[in-house]
């Protein structure tokens, strides 16, 4: 008998140009995925966490301008929002969900 709350969840979006992985963390709900090159727009329901893998994210949050998130570097989205993110590259990232 499988127990679901050990299955790994995949999400694929924008024709499978990006696309995550879902696991439980010790510090909560998370995804590890990669973006194609190209430019996406995302809302969020909760608090998203955003850490840069490789690659680099520019991101303009609701009303914001453009910042630009390099290896290492994290951001955080607002719940309730939409976000723009422009790939220049292939990007890999882990995003914790509040």
């Amino acid at each position: 008998m499988s127990d679901l709350n050990n299955t790994v969840k995949h999400n694929s979006y924008f024709e499978g140009k990006v696309q995550s992985l879902g696991l439980d963390t010790e510090i909560g709900h998370a995804t590890v995925g990669v973006m194609k090159k190209g430019t996406y727009q995302f809302s969020t329901s909760t608090v998203e966490t955003i850490i840069v893998v490789s690659g680099i994210m520019n991101i303009k949050l609701a009303d914001g301008e453009w910042t630009k998130y390099a290896e290492r570097e994290k951001f955080e989205v607002p719940a309730n929002s939409k976000f723009d993110i422009l790939c220049d590259t292939d990007v890999a990232y882990i995003c914790y969900y509040a």
